[in-house]
This record gives structure tokens, sequence and C-alpha cells, in this order.
């Protein structure tokens, strides 16, 4: 099997940070404080080590993000559409083989999440491989081949939103992460802001 050190430069990560965050009162969760650093800071130190480039997807405050020096993308199609037009437009800015998605509000995505998704694309031959913890699978979480491009502006073009329903025109890897479920904790109230923070606070991770 390919070393993944050496690969990393054929992979882009996205963080999707395009959302409107309704429950959390419609701030941009990405710049979020938590545990003394935006949330997107987390999901950006987790992810550039095991990309060879990193773009963030945002629709708001993007002079901001751009301080963390990447490209910042928005979406092409009005009205949040959804994580599938934030790939869709991050498809665009990208030069390499493949595409690695992540949310911006999970901060434990594990520093095997690229390696683990691409060996089971191999593996499986497929042409997308999206994460699974055990119960669902975890569609921001996922590989695809940017040859998709053309597919997945088709789809949002005839009016689709439902990212499944793209899946399902392709041949999917299914990608076990059961054993590190944390990886898809994300934060969507206040609450959950809380109950994290005292996590990361205590070191427990």
């Amino acid at each position: 099997m390919e070393n993944i050190a050496v690969t990393r430069h054929i992979f882009t990560g996205v963080i999707l940070a395009g959302g409107q965050a309704q429950r959390m009162g419609g701030q941009d969760k990405g710049l979020i404080e938590l545990a003394g650093s935006p949330m997107v800071q987390y999901v950006l130190d987790a992810i550039t080590p095991q990309v060879g480039h990193v773009i963030i997807n945002a629709n708001r405050n993007q002079e901001i993000y751009a301080h963390y020096g990447c490209p910042i993308i928005a979406d092409e199609f009005e009205g949040f559409c959804g994580p599938l037009a934030g790939m869709a437009s991050s498809l665009r800015a990208i030069t390499t083989p493949f595409m690695v998605t992540a949310p911006c509000d999970s901060p434990f995505v594990p520093k095997d999440l690229v390696q683990r998704l691409y060996l089971q694309l191999l593996q499986d031959k497929a042409d997308i491989s999206v994460a699974h913890n055990g119960e669902h699978i975890q569609p921001v979480f996922t590989l695809m081949k940017t040859m998709l491009l053309d597919s997945i502006l088709g789809f949002l073009g005839e009016g689709e939103r439902k990212i499944d329903k793209w899946f399902e025109q392709h041949k999917l890897a299914i990608t076990d992460f059961s054993d590190c479920p944390d990886t898809f904790i994300n934060i969507n109230t206040q609450d959950d802001l809380s109950i994290i923070e005292s996590r990361l606070k205590a070191g427990v991770q």
C-alpha cells in the first residue's frame, strides 16, 4: 500500500465553514472561541499535516479567515445550500487529484483521517470515500476524486441538495471510524460548546 507521507501533496483539505449555524444564533461557528482558540484552528491543526494544500470554504468573515493563510472560497450557489455546495465550489479551485473535507466545528479530527479515507478508497476502487461512525455515514468527512466536479455541479444545477443522493450516483467506499467516534463530535449549541470546552481544558480527548 502507498506511503501516505510521500503522497500528501495529492490531497487538498477543505474546511467547511459556510453554514448558517442557526442553533448557535447565526454566529460564524468556525470563529467561535473554544478553550482559547477559534474552532477552525483545531481543524486546521489536524488537517494541515495530512495534505498538501488547505482551503477554507466560508461565506462570511472572509477577511478574518484569510489571516490563516489559506485560500478562502465562498459558495457559488446562493442561499446557503449546504455542504454539497461548499464541496462543489471548492472543487473548482483545486488542482490536486483528491479533495478531503471536514467541518469547522469538529475539534477532534484524527491525525490519520486522510490516510484511512484514502486507503479505503484504493481498496474499494471507489470515487468517494466517506467516514462511518459505526452507526451512520458522516458525509462531511469525505475524500473524493476532483474529477467529480462536473457531476456535482450537474446535480446541484438540477436543484438537488441531498449529499447522500449524490453519493448514490458513484462508487462509494465506506471507511470505518467506529474505533474513534469522537471524530464526529460537533458543536451545534451553547451547551455543546460548554461541554467540549470543559473537556479540552481538562485535557480529555
